[in-house]
């Protein structure tokens, strides 16, 4: 064959072996199953990617512009005002660059930007993922969920109340009246359901200071006393489950117990709400409680829905897939026992929501991945004219799948349409305290 001839031949064979079209040519409505599952090639993780490639997941794309970010206005001013204001010392915590010492409140990013060639920027990254994610939440009181799963259904179920206490990012409203502890949060969790664990709970201190360790207790109904623990133990699955304290709504680990460093930028898919991205939102006010998220009662799991094909823990309902832009950072813990050896975390570029947490154990092997589902921040107007950005969400997926032992274990899921899931709300300080810990506990 005359050379044109090869060339020719060369560019039509190149041109039928070439990777179809990625999510870049995607319209908002399109599918993404097993049928087409090879456009988001490159796009996901490799283990989520194998979910739509054998038919186990199923989500439509919806365009989220990368320009689509609300923002509160004092987190906007907050985050203005922020710029080159502050740093992150040796050991990992924010630091005034004025003065070298911890501010004793700020709102809005910490840091408004981020160099790439900063050998600090692992640690600005995740700072702000923490800021914002207090700062639209405020404090919280929940009734949610914890569902053990397997690939075929749900295998065990415990209802939990969890409280969350911030001493930092959150509207100065919301803050107490004094922080003689320096607390950074405190959070506690009190089992109501089934009978065999009711009464089991959890208090948790985060300090400020970036030497203390969580103090942990945990009261066992079993032994009728609080105990101790070591906060290595926040690696651990809570009760049994693979969801750990430290995965929190999406990572929930003390950012000074790590180092950090950044892998780069990369462009993915992840899990969004479609009502969400639509502003259709709902949220009730209660007064002297907070806002409580309106959940409609449908299926949002694969096992909730009779028809669905895939696996049980599959998003479904409003769940989609949306591109955006992320840093991948990883952290390496301080401590030999904490259970992980390393983390790889998806934070977005913009809004530093987290997306993906891939785990790793001490042998450098991928263990779990933790897959969130995101939201975009819609205004909510009091009674009294005071608009809050909440959530905008009436659906949660936080997912941990333990990839080794092919199950998952969904959390942050309302125990009921019914449920309360209150945001804003102002706590006295005394119902974190060891005694009421024990009273909790039954």
């Amino acid at each position: 064959m005359r050379r044109l001839d090869w060339v020719v031949l060369a560019l039509v064979m190149g041109l039928i072996g070439a990777t179809p079209p990625r999510a870049a040519e995607l319209t908002t409505g399109e599918l993404i199953d097993q049928t087409s599952w090879r456009k988001a090639e490159g796009l996901l993780p490799p283990e989520i990617l194998a979910h739509y490639e054998r038919g186990e997941y199923a989500n439509k794309f919806v365009d989220w512009p990368a320009d689509k970010n609300d923002h509160a206005p004092e987190f906007t001013a907050g985050t203005e005002a922020n710029a080159g204001k502050f740093a992150v010392a040796p050991n990992g915590s924010v630091v005034d660059v004025a003065t070298g010492k911890q501010p004793p409140y700020l709102v809005g990013f910490p840091f408004p930007t981020i160099d790439a060639q900063d050998p600090k920027a692992a640690y600005k990254v995740l700072w702000n993922y923490f800021y914002r994610t207090w700062f639209y939440y405020g404090n919280v009181y929940a009734e949610s969920q914890i569902n053990w799963m397997s690939p075929t259904g749900l295998e065990r179920r415990v209802d939990v109340q969890g409280s969350f206490f911030y001493y930092d990012g959150v509207p100065r409203e919301e803050l107490p009246a004094s922080n003689p502890n320096n607390f950074l949060y405190q959070n506690l969790v009190l089992v109501v359901r089934p009978s065999d664990v009711h009464g089991t709970a959890a208090l948790t201190w985060r300090y400020r200071d970036p030497e203390r360790r969580d103090s942990v207790w945990s009261y066992v109904p079993a032994l009728r006393r609080v105990r101790a623990i070591s906060p290595a133990n926040r690696s651990d699955g809570f009760l049994g489950s693979d969801e750990s304290p430290d995965d929190g709504p999406f990572f929930d680990g003390k950012v000074e117990d790590f180092e950090w460093s950044l892998v780069g930028q990369v462009d993915q898919l992840r899990i969004a709400e479609e009502t969400n991205l639509q502003g259709r939102a709902k949220a009730t006010w209660v007064e002297g409680k907070g806002w409580n998220t309106d959940w409609p009662d449908v299926p949002f799991l694969g096992y909730m829905d009779k028809s669905w094909k895939g696996i049980a823990w599959a998003p479904t309902g409003a769940a989609v897939l949306s591109k955006r832009r992320f840093w991948v950072i990883e952290g390496v813990p301080r401590d030999k026992y904490y259970l992980y050896g390393k983390l790889q975390l998806y934070i977005d570029t913009i809004n530093f929501q987290g997306a993906w947490v891939r785990k790793f154990g001490w042998k450098n092997d991928l263990l779990a991945v933790h897959q969130v589902l995101s939201w975009n921040p819609i205004p909510f107007t009091r009674p009294d004219g005071t608009v809050d950005y909440l959530q905008g969400s009436n659906q949660a997926y936080q997912c941990v799948e333990n990839l080794k032992l092919k199950r998952a274990t969904v959390a942050g899921i309302k125990s009921s349409p019914a449920a309360r899931l209150y945001t804003h709300v102002k706590f006295d300080p005394d119902v974190f305290s060891l005694d009421a810990l024990a009273r909790s506990g039954k």
